[in-house]
């Protein structure tokens, strides 16, 4: 293990510290324990992300980590509501919350963990990237909505699966990449973008899992998708590329090139990709075709 790797990996228990010190004055960190797929126990890609690229730029370390677990924190929000809305039985291994607890206590925990994120920039005074998150959740509510709303029922066409992927996924990674930009809006453009595609092959290789996985293997609920009549990469053939997991992975390059004018941050980002993100969609892809 690298140097680098190392120091993340210590940052990463600091960030799921950071979490839990958020929920304190709520009562509901004595949830977490007999909960711990809820928060920090899956693979943290946003919080990754965050710090890989913060330490490229030299961001101080505390707003790193605060920035981290809120877009972790809202993650972990959007997974307690998806798994009310698919119906979802397990997450990362285990029940999921509202099997244990019952739709309202998913729903009004995720409310509260929407909320305590933002406060933990608000302590950082990054009032900029509290901007950011509120802007970049929105989206994510927003691609719900048109997903559940609009799109279900039909197999949409591969833009439409796109756009998805892109708002739906990609906003926290946007978020995550601008978090640890060095605040310059030339830099923070290129993250932004960046962002929105690494998510949205994250997305897409999510969709091909979800379609064709193992649940063993992946530790989640599958076939909900498929259930619920929802838009994804295995409906939306019209205008599909020929080789649909080719193209998720040129997406990662082209997120990467957008970099390249700031050559630490690229290499930063490349590691990251190489490290982290290559080996997870190569696992999605891998289980797909168990």
């Amino acid at each position: 293990m690298s140097t680098e790797e190392k120091q993340i990996e210590a940052q990463l228990v600091q960030v799921q510290a950071a979490m839990l010190e958020c929920l304190k004055d709520t009562n509901l960190n004595q949830l977490i324990p007999d909960n711990k797929n809820i928060l920090g126990s899956g693979k943290m890609l946003r919080s990754q992300l965050v710090l890989a690229l913060g330490a490229a730029n030299g961001i101080p370390e505390k707003e790193l980590i605060n920035a981290a677990a809120a877009v972790d924190m809202i993650h972990g929000a959007s997974l307690l509501h998806d798994d009310v809305i698919d119906g979802g039985i397990i997450r990362r291994g285990a029940p999921t919350f509202w099997k244990k607890y019952g739709i309202n206590g998913a729903i009004l925990f995720g409310d509260v963990l929407m909320f305590k994120a933002l406060s933990l920039l608000v302590d950082v005074n990054r009032v900029d990237l509290l901007s950011e998150l509120i802007d970049r959740t929105g989206e994510v509510c927003r691609s719900e909505v048109e997903q559940e709303l609009i799109l279900r029922g039909s197999p949409g066409t591969w833009e439409e699966c796109e756009l998805v992927g892109r708002y739906k996924t990609g906003s926290l990674f946007a978020f995550a990449a601008v978090a640890g930009g060095n605040k310059q809006p030339d830099q923070a453009e290129a993250l932004r973008e960046a962002g929105y595609i690494l998510g949205t092959a994250y997305q897409l290789a999510d969709d091909v899992l979800d379609a064709s996985g193992n649940e063993e293997i992946s530790g989640k609920t599958l076939g909900t998708d498929d259930k619920r009549g929802k838009t994804t990469a295995i409906t939306a053939t019209e205008n599909a590329p020929a080789d649909p997991i080719a193209y998720i992975f040129q997406l990662l390059e082209n997120a990467a090139n957008l970099l390249k004018p700031w050559p630490e941050i690229h290499a930063a980002w490349d590691t990251f990709l190489k490290l982290t993100m290559v080996p997870v969609l190569e696992k999605h892809v891998h289980a797909a075709v168990q």
